[in-house]
């Protein structure tokens, strides 16, 4: 259910501790999608992102989107530590509705180029806005099924196989759209389509992901030769809607 949180101006999908599962803007305002030309270490970016919002007038709070590239996918164990350090961050910036986060967030390992710590790669935040176009950003996704992170169980693991693609595919696919459904929107709403796997997609993208977004495939894809967070999964997407793409 969405939740609101009015310091931010837009409301969000609760996911779990570490992030929320989607944000879409407020009446009078929209979410503009800012990449950062190149990463950098994740806390110094995040330091960034507070100065770059008080310059634009706008509070910490209107943060709704975090991207962040990692060395190297995560055990479950490793994941559930970075996780701690991020939130209790976010907590002492006092950016948590009710104790709940409201911060969609995504993070994948490059396969090349890969940053020597975690890094921020991108972020969205709400502004102001006069029109009546609905602006969204969707938290990434991988083939996990739902629960507690040291729990969740993987689509067909360690299995890379076209079929067993295909299957990952289509169970994001499905987490996917219903967190659009859950923001109010659909995939004609989308700008911006995001994949992230090193594996061999030739007979999946088309019958799995473009098939399935239906006219959004006009925009096409973004693939990221990356690997999801976590070193057992092998796929994961991520998508927005918005109006402004910036390149800081």
């Amino acid at each position: 259910m969405l939740t609101a949180n009015p310091r931010g101006n837009y409301h969000f999908l609760p996911g779990i501790a570490p992030y929320s599962s989607g944000a879409t803007a407020d009446d009078g305002f929209e979410v503009v999608h800012v990449t950062l030309h190149r990463p950098v270490p994740y806390r110094a970016g995040l330091d960034a992102i507070r100065r770059y919002l008080d310059d634009a007038g706008r509070p910490v709070h209107a943060l709704c989107g975090i991207e962040l590239r990692s060395p190297v996918p995560f055990t479950r164990a490793g994941f559930a530590e970075f996780n701690r350090g991020y939130c209790e961050l976010l907590e002492a910036w006092d950016m948590l509705v009710n104790g709940v986060n409201p911060i969609a967030r995504t993070n994948v390992a490059p396969a090349w180029q890969a940053p020597s710590e975690p890094s921020l790669h991108a972020f969205s935040y709400t502004a102001t806005y006069a029109g009546d176009r609905r602006t969204f950003v969707v938290a990434g996704a991988g083939e996990l099924r739902g629960g507690p992170l040291v729990q969740a169980e993987v689509i067909r693991p360690g299995e890379t196989t076209p079929e067993a693609l295909r299957e990952k595919a289509a169970y994001v696919m499905k987490a996917m759209e219903r967190r659009l459904d859950g923001l109010g929107v659909t995939w004609a709403d989308v700008t911006a389509t995001d994949v992230y796997t090193v594996c061999a997609m030739d007979e999946v993208l088309g019958p799995a992901v473009l098939d399935a977004i239906g006219p959004t495939a006009a925009h096409g894809l973004r693939w990221y030769h990356a690997r999801p967070p976590i070193d057992e999964l092998d796929y994961e997407m991520d998508a927005r809607g918005v109006r402004l793409e910036i390149s800081l």
